[in-house]
């Protein structure tokens, strides 16, 4: 596995993941991912296998000092291989290079791995969000202080 930059070569294959990864009240809009992408302080990193995109991260850096992690996909058959793991680690290390104080996240209430997977990286719980996505379902969100 390599993870690299993104490249606009690669919007159309993310797109197709996120659609994959997520329900349609949760996947992002085309629209909405490249405005993501594209932000200002936004970096996106790309999972490859074998010449193949395995997943990918995109993060924003905000005003207030802490990194978003806007969305992260992994493709069902390259779960559970690492993938995830590599590509928190490539966000939370960048935001320990701009010397950023914590990293934020949103994920579903009823995500439970997606929850577990966060809880043993060091994340906490800080609040639910009621009817945060476009079917009502709720959502934790999830914060981890970072050490310089």
């Amino acid at each position: 596995m390599r993870l690299r930059a993104f490249k606009p070569a690669d919007f159309k294959t993310l797109c197709e993941l996120d659609a994959a990864c997520f329900a349609p009240s949760i996947a992002y809009t085309p629209d909405e991912l490249a405005a993501f992408i594209t932000q200002r302080g936004a970096r996106t990193w790309v999972a490859e296998v074998g010449g193949e995109i395995a997943g990918f991260l995109v993060a924003r850096a905000r005003q207030d000092g802490c990194v978003h992690v806007v969305t992260i996909d992994v493709k069902g058959s390259f779960r559970r291989r690492g993938i995830g793991r590599a590509l928190m680690d490539a966000a939370e290390g960048w935001a320990r290079e701009h010397r950023l104080s914590a990293i934020v996240l949103e994920t579903s209430e009823t995500n439970q791995a997606a929850q577990a997977f966060y809880l043993a990286r060091g994340y906490e719980k800080l609040n639910r969000l009621e009817a945060y996505y476009a079917d009502g379902t709720a959502a934790w969100r999830m914060a981890k202080r970072l050490k310089s």
